[in-house]
């Protein structure tokens, strides 16, 4: 963009017959954008060859039951080499548009509120933010993920160039940044909500805010510059090309433009709302505003409106309404206000806004540093009757009304949000619900919302009315730890879990077994991986190894100094002996007792600094069949998942953590175990994520091997795209910080199994940034499974 000139105006589009909410630059055609508004629709518009400074409306897509209030464009791609449109509404969807029609190509349903904000990625994947509180990430008609950690509404998210990269700005005045759909950092400093994101390169980013200040932010967390300038909420911004300067549009009637830090240029439209705006890409700037109108402001001599139009804007402007109440223009104390004389002197600023008196009026008017001279920008009033868009916040959403309601005097005040597209009947009922109120009142309130909102399609409802509960005029629209000496294993000398020494697994296919001790895997005399012997592997893997001895020994050592009431007796250690022998011998033909499985299973619970050896014996039993059956079937197996998962807790003991990790690998050996760790997997893989941060390799090779153990009874399960998501997730995760050879190879193995045969887990591993996260591995020979594992990944994610 050019730093000397000023934007002025290049068109007016009556666009839409209500506000505009969102706009985009499209991939195709050349030059053209499109809007999306209250009233329903996307309009796609190109510029008109015939006439430089006007665009054509070329498409309108319908698909949505309620208002659209953003917009998204996914890039060309093979099957749809012009792109796709993306939309949000209030009817909770998402609604996927191509050009060449004018209903969806598809609806993507899974908010429970109204998508607020969009943002498309690299491989078709798509950002959504919702009132319900949460971000979702899409990858064609399914949700891979799904971002929960705000406590308010999401209304701003982006992608960030680095992939697996994202944000979300939230009512709750927050920022977040997640990868690979986990938070990450959390950004605070606004004050009030947080309304837009706008990418600056992969290392900063901004934000705006209801505060009415912009954020410059490093991803690394660091807030380094601050922008004030807009005296109301800031709706949305967007970035030139160059990185440096961006625009910014708000409740204020604004659209600003910033140069090198500084407000260079202030904008006023005759409209109170400036929702939202984009940089075309021709510099140009395309600006939605609450009246319906799309505008267009150029640089470009060429491109700049006729002498008339140009006229007609400012006539428009000079007749707007203004409501100091609006915060707009400050306090304003009329008797102090100057005459029509104040005018003779030239303004100091672009934008600058000086108030007068002609006679009985207040009148604004803004300097105009490329004309020389003040042009008037509406006549100030004591209210905004005549705008009839201004929502109402509440909670982090926006209603047309909010009524304060006194359901008993003196008591404290309810509120009751609504929209006119909403169902009085419907709306009374929940306010009735939520607040425990008897459903006598129905009728009452259903009709009180529907003789106070009459005639009504937008804006603040009646200053007083009846209130249905005490007859009173009383409504009103309302406003881990270090290494802990783990790195053997805590009872067996020869078992520790050391990579390619350990007896841990076992797979079906040909050649060198890469998970036992027996691997065969060497830098001089690993053959070259033409045939895949890695993945996909579903036969799952299991930690065996065993010392009974050292194990007996370390539970009557810890019996003699347990607490008196959590003692065992001798025939209850007589019980775990036995069992213990039992399970540990597979070839043994011999059931395991009710008693046995009923002493481990309370021994279980004994004290978190004492249990370690019992949980050893837990995590061999469970392979048995028998005991996986007993201990992972019906209510006692959600108790089991429950206990072992209070177990890993991130301020737990890593001993604890990491036999309670192994248990859960184990428990995949019987189809109890397995049908129970499916239908908790959200739960188990979140926790077992969590102890990446732990600095201790073997739970780390344990995590893997869980995450590992889950790709594979999800191998072949296309319809599974959410499990496969949240495996890719906790296995990108961490690898940023394992560093134990071995458990870097399980999670590879992981990572091939779940995207092998898949095509979709395939796009979202790509989307995700996984290729550029493991390639560092192709390079390792020692030991060579290493490599040769990650390249095969590689080479399925070209």
């Amino acid at each position: 963009m050019s730093g000397s000139n000023s934007y002025r105006l290049r068109c007016s589009l009556p666009a839409h017959e209500m506000d505009v909410r969102g706009l985009a630059a499209v991939a195709f055609p050349d030059g053209a954008f499109v809007s999306v508004s209250r009233d329903r629709t996307a309009r796609v518009w190109v510029p008109n060859p015939s006439e430089n400074q006007v665009f054509t409306e070329m498409h309108c897509m319908n698909g949505h039951s309620n208002f659209v209030s953003c917009v998204c464009i996914i890039a060309p791609n093979e099957t749809y080499p012009r792109g796709l449109i993306a939309t949000g509404g209030h009817d909770n969807n998402i609604c996927v548009f191509s050009l060449d029609r004018p209903d969806p190509l598809f609806t993507l349903k899974g908010h429970k509120n109204t998508v607020c904000t969009l943002s498309a990625g690299k491989f078709g994947t798509i950002l959504s933010g919702s009132w319900d509180t949460t971000a979702k990430v899409w990858l064609g008609e399914k949700c891979m993920m799904t971002l929960q950690g705000h406590s308010a509404a999401v209304w701003a998210v982006v992608i960030l160039p680095e992939q697996g990269l994202m944000l979300s700005g939230s009512a709750d005045k927050t920022v977040k940044l997640w990868k690979a759909g986990r938070c990450e950092k959390t950004y605070t400093g606004h004050e009030d909500c947080v309304r837009g994101l706008a990418v600056i390169n992969e290392a900063e980013f901004f934000s705006c805010s209801n505060d009415a200040s912009i954020r410059r932010w490093m991803v690394t967390g660091e807030c380094v510059q601050v922008y004030y300038g807009h005296t109301n909420y800031i709706y949305s911004l967007a970035v030139f090309p160059n990185g440096q300067d961006f625009i910014s549009t708000g409740e204020d009637r604004t659209l600003r433009v910033w140069r090198k830090g500084e407000c260079s240029q202030t904008i006023r439209l005759p409209a109170q709302s400036v929702w939202c705006c984009c940089i075309l890409p021709d510099g140009d700037i395309a600006v939605g505003a609450s009246d319906g109108v799309v505008r267009v402001f150029t640089e470009s001599e060429e491109r700049v409106a006729s002498a008339q139009d140009l006229q007609a804007f400012e006539d428009e402007l000079s007749k707007a309404i203004i409501d100091p109440k609006t915060g707009d223009l400050g306090d304003i104390k009329i008797e102090d206000l100057p005459g029509r004389e104040h005018l003779d002197e030239p303004g100091n600023r672009d934008g600058q806004t000086r108030l007068i008196k002609e006679g009985s009026n207040v009148e604004a008017y803004q300097w105009s540093a490329s004309d020389g001279r003040w042009v008037k920008i509406g006549d100030v009033v004591g209210g905004s009757s005549q705008q009839n868009s201004k929502r109402v916040m509440y909670e982090g959403k926006e209603y047309d009304f909010v009524f304060s309601i006194d359901v008993n005097e003196g008591g404290p005040a309810l509120k009751l949000p609504y929209n006119v597209t909403d169902d009085p009947w419907l709306t009374a009922h929940n306010f009735l619900e939520r607040n425990d109120l008897s459903p006598m009142f129905l009728d009452q309130v259903a009709n009180f919302i529907i003789e106070n909102t009459k005639g009504h399609t937008l804006g603040p409802a009646p200053g007083s009315a009846a209130d249905p509960f005490t007859g009173a005029g009383r409504y009103i629209p309302g406003s881990g730890a270090g290494d802990q000496g783990f790195g053997a294993d805590p009872f067996t000398g020869a078992g520790r879990y050391i990579p390619g020494s350990e007896s841990t697994g076992t797979v079906s296919s040909g050649g060198a077994d890469p998970f036992t001790g027996g691997s065969a895997y060497s830098s001089s005399s690993a053959p070259k991986a033409t045939t895949n012997i890695f993945f996909p592997n579903t036969d799952g893997v299991t930690f065996e190894q065993a010392n009974t001895t050292q194990i007996l020994g370390k539970l009557r050592e810890l019996n003699n100094t347990a607490p008196a009431d959590r003692k065992l007796s001798d025939t209850a250690l007589d019980c775990l002996e036995k069992l213990l022998l039992l399970v540990a011998d597979q070839k043994s033909h011999e059931q395991p007792t009710a008693e046995q499985i009923s002493v481990l299973w309370r021994t279980s619970h004994w004290p978190e600094d004492i249990v370690f050896p019992v949980l050893d014996i837990l995590r061999l039993a469970v392979r048995h069949p028998e005991v996986n059956a007993q201990l992972c079937g019906g209510t006692e197996g959600a108790s089991l998942c429950n206990h072992l998962l209070g177990l890993m807790s991130p301020e737990g003991r890593p001993a604890n953590q990491m036999l309670a990790l192994r248990t859960l690998c184990n428990c995949f050996s019987g189809s109890h175990g397995r049908a129970l760790l499916l239908g908790q997997r959200d739960a188990v893989l979140s926790r077992a994520g969590d102890l990446r941060v732990v600095s201790n390799k073997n739970i780390h090779v344990a995590l893997a091997t869980l995450v590992l153990n889950y790709a594979g009874r999800l191998y072949g399960q296309p319809t599974e795209i959410e499990a496969k998501a949240q495996c890719l997730s906790v296995a990108s995760t961490a690898l940023e910080v394992v560093q134990d050879k071995e458990a870097i190879f399980r999670l590879l193995v992981a990572l091939g199994t779940t995207v092998a045969g898949d095509g979709t887990a395939k796009d979202l591993a790509r989307s995700l940034g996984v290729n550029s996260q493991i390639s560092k591995y192709a390079r390792v020979s020692d030991p060579a499974k290493v490599g040769e594992c990650c390249r095969l990944v590689l080479d399925e994610l070209k």
